[in-house]
C-alpha cells in the first residue's frame, strides 16, 4: 500500500533538489525579466534624450541661423554704409582737388606756398582715407562675426538649460539680440573719429619727408602702407584701437548712441548686466593673442588685395611719382568701401582658413594653441 511518508523517506533528498532548481531558475528568470525591463527602459530614455538632443539641435541652429541672417542682412551692412558715409565726409577730398584745378586753369590764383600746402594735405589724406578704410572694413568685418559667434554660444546655453531654469536667468531676447548686434554700430558713429584722427598722425609720420616728385615702385607703396598701418596700430598704446570698436560701458553706450541717433528705440533693451556681459565678453577676446594673430593675417591680406589692385598700374612700368600715385591711392578707399554683398575685401576675409577656425573656437569657447 502506498505510504505518503515511506515516498517522502525515499524521495525527500530528490524532492528538495528538484525545488531548489525550480526556485532557482525562477529566481534567474525574475532577474533575467528585470534586467530586460531595465534595458528597454533605459533604451527608451537614450532614445528620448536622443529626439531632445536632436530639437534642441534644430532650436540651436534656427537661432542661430536667424543671428546670422540679420548680422549678414542688416547689421553689417548698415554699419558699412555709415562707416563709407562718415570715411567719405570727414576726408572728402573734392575740395582740395578743385583748389588746386583752379589753380592750375588760373596761374596766380594760388602762390607757391599755398600749392605745396595744398599738395602736402592731398598727399596725407589720400593715404589717410584708404588705409582707414582698409582698416575698419577689416576689423569690422571680423567683429561683427564675433558677436554672431558670441551670441550663438550664449543662445546654445540658454536652449540647453531646463525651462526652469531658463526663468531664473538672463534669456537672450529677440531685441536684446538685436540691440547687443547693434553695437557694431560704435565704430561708425562714435570710433571712427578718434581712428581717423591716429590714422592721419600715422600717415603724417611715415609721409612727411617723402616728396611729390619722388618716385615709388608697388612694394615701396605696400612698405609705406604697412608701416602707416603698425604705427596707428600702436597709437595710444598697443590695444587702444580695441576702444575704436567696443563701447566703454553699457550706460554710456546707451546715453551716446540715444543722443545721436533718433531711430535708437529706448525700449525693448536687453538687461544691462546681460549686455554688459556681452560686450566685455566680446572685448576680452579682441584684447587675446590668438585675435591678434588672426587680426595680422586679416589685415595682411587686405594690404595684398590692394596692392593686387594698383599693381597694373605701377608693375610693368618705371616707380611712378607720388604725385602721379596720390589719385589712385584714394580712389582705392572707394571698393574698400562698398556694400559687403560687393565687398572683395569682406568676401576674401570670409574664405581665410585661420579666420574661420577662430570663429569655431570662439563659439566653443576656447583659444587658438600657441
Amino acid at each position: 500500500m502506498f505510504s505518503p511518508r515511506g515516498f517522502w523517506g525515499r524521495h525527500k533528498r530528490k524532492i528538495l533538489i528538484g525545488l531548489g532548481v525550480v526556485g532557482g531558475g525562477y529566481a534567474i528568470y525574475r532577474l533575467w525579466d528585470s534586467h530586460q525591463r531595465n534595458m528597454l527602459e533605459l533604451d527608451r530614455q537614450k532614445e528620448r534624450e536622443k529626439q531632445e538632443e536632436e530639437l534642441m539641435k534644430i532650436q540651436l541652429k534656427n537661432h542661430f541661423e536667424s543671428i546670422q541672417r540679420i548680422s549678414d542682412t542688416t547689421t553689417l551692412p548698415y554699419a558699412m554704409h555709415e562707416l563709407r558715409a562718415r570715411i567719405l565726409e570727414r576726408l572728402d577730398l573734392s575740395e582740395l582737388r578743385d583748389r588746386l584745378m583752379q589753380g592750375k586753369g588760373q596761374p596766380g590764383m594760388l602762390s607757391p606756398q599755398e600749392r605745396i600746402e595744398l599738395w602736402g594735405r592731398l598727399k596725407i589724406l589720400s593715404f589717410t582715407r584708404t588705409v582707414a578704410a582698409l582698416w575698419a572694413v577689416t576689423i569690422l568685418s571680423l567683429y561683427v562675426r564675433i558677436q554672431v559667434n558670441v551670441l550663438g554660444r550664449h543662445l546654445y546655453l540658454d536652449i540647453a538649460r531646463t525651462a526652469e531654469e531658463q526663468d531664473n536667468s538672463d534669456s537672450l531676447s529677440s531685441h536684446g539680440r538685436e540691440e547687443f548686434l547693434a553695437t557694431a554700430d560704435y565704430l561708425c558713429t562714435h570710433g571712427i573719429n578718434m581712428l581717423l584722427v591716429n590714422m592721419q598722425s600715422a600717415a603724417m609720420e611715415v609721409l612727411k619727408e617723402k616728396q611729390l616728385k619722388d618716385t615709388f615702385s608697388i612694394d615701396q607703396l605696400r612698405e609705406m602702407i604697412t608701416q602707416i598701418l603698425n604705427i596707428f596700430m600702436k597709437s595710444e598704446g598697443s590695444t587702444y584701437w580695441v576702444s575704436y570698436l567696443v563701447p566703454e560701458d553699457v550706460s554710456t553706450y546707451r546715453k551716446l548712441m540715444t543722443s545721436s541717433s533718433s531711430s535708437y528705440e529706448s525700449t525693448n533693451l536687453m538687461d544691462t548686466s546681460k549686455l554688459e556681459e556681452l560686450m566685455s565678453e566680446t572685448r576680452t577676446i579682441l584684447l587675446r593673442p590668438d585675435f591678434g594673430k588672426v587680426m595680422n593675417i586679416a589685415i595682411e591680406k587686405a594690404v595684398e588685395l590692394l596692392i593686387d589692385e594698383m599693381s597694373p598700374e605701377v608693375t610693368g612700368t618705371a616707380p611712378l611719382a607720388l604725385a602721379k600715385l596720390l589719385p589712385r591711392v584714394s580712389q582705392m578707399s572707394i571698393p574698400l568701401l562698398a556694400e559687403p554683398e560687393n565687398n572683395e575685401l569682406i568676401s576674401t576675409l570670409r574664405r581665410i582658413p585661420e579666420i574661420e577656425v577662430f570663429y569655431t573656437l570662439v563659439y566653443a569657447d576656447l583659444t587658438l594653441e600657441s
